[in-house]
């Protein structure tokens, strides 16, 4: 019926202050997408990745094409 149905819209980001990366801890390995200021270095989390389809799903929600960076 289609009531419950998931919008596909693309959400953005400042692109030209920031950039896409995965936070990776050392000792847990936990892992989080988000967007670092290029200025600033400061980290904005966005949402926790637990399966390579969750990096794929943060990457259509804003639209990115290119390799996503890891950070330590």
């Amino acid at each position: 019926m289609g009531l419950f149905k998931k919008k596909n819209t693309t959400l953005t980001y400042d692109k030209l202050n920031k950039k896409p990366v995965i936070k990776t801890s050392i000792c847990t390995g936990e892992q989080v997408a988000g967007f670092k200021d290029i200025h600033t270095g400061k980290i904005e989390e966005v949402m926790l990745i637990r399966s390579e389809a969750d990096i794929r799903e943060f990457k259509r929600m804003y639209g990115i094409d290119e390799e996503i960076g890891k950070v330590y």
